[in-house]
């Protein structure tokens, strides 16, 4: 390729050569001389003169007019063609045409980005043993790039490759590019939807690009590594990690306690899961001190709500509305919490916190309702495709309420 490069600029530079050279060379071959012109012009006058056409006189006048004219244009032609004659002139030229491409193309040419694409093709082999096998040094930042730049350079020749869309999310998972990775992820689960290392690096992408989405999908695809491999480390550790992302650390505390029996005794990730161990236990007993504090500032309800896969399934992008109104009375709901759309049991406490507005809570009425909807719009405002379920009307005969419900289509 670098080869190329530098025959097209002796092209353009021979070019460059006969575009300031020819056009003076043309111009003295196909226009007559003074001399010529002087030469023609009085033969014909003589003619003229021999037809009895021209006094004496008058050719004498006309013939030193002619001679004058001659003159000053044989001068002429001498101050305009002395630069044309010198071949230093047109070297100069030609070597200052050189000299500003040169300096233009340094500035601004891509002829490192060329040398590093060529580079990046040939030492692909040897990027994927050090990225996969862990042979020699350690891959850094410019190597990833050259990388990537490689895999990218192979798919768009030799077409879709699940490994190589594999390895190219690898490598932009490291580089930081989250969406693109997760991006190169799902077209190499699309040619191998059930791979369970592309599954696992594709939750693990999901999981750092974050939000209530991606966390569903990492989920979804965790699960599908843990029906086939229930014993599967790196799901269990991952489902743990989407539980505590989620905020549902009763979940989050099983997998990793679940994931610590697993460990060896010498295993270095057994020390970070005793810390998030140790993080949720602190965590629940702040709660429970915090609970308690509510119940004696006011009432709550606790909620056991049972979802349905089918229904999380048929609608990842919903959301759970679960709220407490008053059984008879405005619409307005007393409490309400709004969580994200998940599979399986949630454990939901609505207090006087949980208001909509002030002066309108658990302690302003007696007889309630507890309502638990799938939203798919995601507002409050119920339609058709909406899926919910509504318990009797409960009395506070205590501070706290407690009941279980289950949502399914």
């Amino acid at each position: 390729m670098m080869w190329q490069l530098f025959a097209g600029a002796l092209a353009m530079l021979a070019l460059s050569a006969i575009f300031i050279c020819w056009p003076r060379r043309a111009s003295a071959q196909n226009n007559q001389t003074p001399a010529q012109l002087f030469e023609e012009r009085l033969q014909l006058l003589a003619l003229a003169r021999d037809a009895g056409e021209l006094a004496e006189q008058d050719f004498s006048t006309a013939a030193a007019e002619l001679k004058q004219q001659f003159l000053e244009q044989e001068q002429q032609a001498i101050r305009y063609q002395q630069p044309r004659h010198k071949a230093m002139f047109h070297l100069t030229l030609v070597l200052l045409t050189a000299v500003i491409v040169g300096l233009t193309y340094s500035q601004n040419g891509h002829y490192r980005q060329l040398g590093d694409w060529e580079y990046a093709q040939q030492n692909l082999p040897a990027f994927g043993q050090r990225a996969l096998l862990g042979e020699g040094e350690p891959m850094g930042e410019r190597d990833m790039q050259l990388f990537s730049l490689a895999l990218r350079t192979k798919l768009a020749k030799e077409g879709d490759d699940a490994i190589a869309w594999m390895l190219l999310g690898r490598v932009w998972m490291t580089l930081g590019m989250l969406e693109e990775a997760v991006e190169s992820f799902e077209r190499s689960l699309k040619l191998m939807p059930e791979r369970t290392p592309v599954l696992i690096s594709y939750s693990q992408a999901l999981i750092m690009l974050g939000g209530d989405l991606n966390l569903a999908k990492a989920g979804q695809s965790v699960a599908k590594v843990l029906m086939r491999e229930p014993e599967n480390i790196d799901a269990i550790s991952l489902m743990a990690l989407i539980a505590y992302e989620r905020g549902d650390n009763e979940q989050a505390t099983a997998a990793w306690q679940l994931l610590a029996d697993r460990l060896e005794q010498d295993d270095p990730r057994l020390v970070v899961v005793q810390e998030r161990l140790n993080e949720l236990k602190a965590a629940a007993s702040e709660t429970l001190v915090n609970s308690s504090a509510t119940q004696t500032a006011g009432r709550s309800v606790s909620l056991t709500l049972q979802v349905s896969n089918e229904l999380a399934a048929a609608h990842p992008d919903a959301v759970l509305l679960v709220f407490v109104r008053a059984a008879g009375g405005p619409a307005v709901p007393l409490a309400v919490k709004r969580l994200p759309m998940q599979a399986g049991v949630l454990n939901v406490t609505l207090t006087v916190d949980d208001a909509m507005q002030p002066g309108w809570d658990l302690n302003q009425a007696e007889l309630i309702e507890v309502v638990a909807r799938m939203a798919v719009s995601g507002t409050v405002e119920r339609t058709a495709q909406d899926v919910e379920v509504v318990s009797a009307p409960l009395e506070f005969t205590a501070t706290d309420l407690r009941l279980a419900l289950t949502l399914e289509e």
